[in-house]
């Protein structure tokens, strides 16, 4: 259900820190041109911790009014309280939209237990296709393979966003569940990822290169490894810079360099410290990226 390419869309701002709409719309424009397969919109890279709720749903709506079927959008609609995601999963569904990213919930540092009983209420209340979303790095907490394994048996639970950053544990899930769709989050793990049974990728890089990233994951999809280590190499040092401070705050620099946005975050995400976004502007123009 969920293969591919999808960009994990951030969110643009004015320069008063209001949503910038002509941004965001002509984002997605440019996504779907470079014919990707979907947009997470919410997520991490959207700086959805400092969105409202009411905003919330207003970026979704606009996401799936702009799409207009063309691509598929999936809402990050997850929270560390487990009535919340229900209630954003349920407007996300109202939205239109093609499906759920539900991340683990942060800073309680649930048991097992308790993630198996999160997931399963937000599957009860959604007919939405759910993606799991493994992150513990930013929650705390890791979804363990024997409870994937576990939630992989509600119908609608039909996939996991891992970006662990543990490959050993990715390829456990695919060894146990060969029909479960695995989306790698890690641009820099993509081409190893892939290799070891993962289904496509969730990029952060792709909201500046979507093209470039499209060709990766086809490439290896189509067993052309060559072409896909010529990609992935060339594409390093990039992937690499987009995590010289916290995502998103490099690659919103980097739009904002090239005029698709303002370079405006929400605390507590501040601007790139000049010695970054220094070393970040050279390495764009050695690219000539920019």
């Amino acid at each position: 259900m969920f293969k591919g390419t999808y960009t994990a869309i951030i969110t643009p701002f004015l320069s008063d820190g209001s949503f910038d709409r002509e941004s965001f719309v002509k984002l997605i424009e440019d996504q779907i041109a470079a014919k990707i397969d979907g947009i997470v919109v919410m997520g991490t890279t959207g700086e959805s911790p400092t969105i409202s709720p009411e905003e919330h749903d207003k970026i979704i709506i606009e996401a799936v009014e702009t799409a207009k079927g063309r691509i598929k959008v999936i809402a990050g609609a997850g929270s560390n309280s487990t009535d919340e995601a229900i209630e954003r999963s349920i407007s996300a569904e109202k939205a239109g939209c093609d499906g759920l990213l539900q991340v683990s919930p942060y800073y309680n540092k649930p048991t097992q237990n308790g993630l198996y009983s999160h997931f399963s209420a937000i599957a009860k209340n959604t007919k939405l296709p759910i993606i799991l979303y493994n992150i513990a790095s930013r929650c705390g907490v890791n979804i363990s393979t024997e409870t994937i394994i576990k939630l992989a048996k509600i119908e609608n639970i039909v996939a996991v966003k891992e970006a662990s950053g543990d490959i050993a544990q990715l390829m456990d899930v695919r060894a146990a569940l060969p029909d479960f769709n695995i989306l790698t989050g890690d641009d820099i793990l993509c081409l190893p990822s892939l290799a070891a049974g993962a289904d496509g990728l969730i990029s952060v890089l792709s909201n500046f290169l979507p093209q470039e990233i499209k060709a990766l994951v086809d490439a290896v999809n189509d067993e052309d490894l060559r072409t896909a280590q010529t990609i992935h190499f060339e594409l390093l040092p990039i992937m690499k810079a987009c995590f010289w401070e916290t995502n998103p705050i490099p690659i919103k620099t980097i739009l904002a360099m090239k005029g698709d946005c303002k370079e405006v975050f929400r605390l507590p995400m501040t601007p790139m410290t000049a010695e970054n976004r220094e070393k970040l502007s050279k390495l764009l123009q050695e690219k000539d990226l920019i």
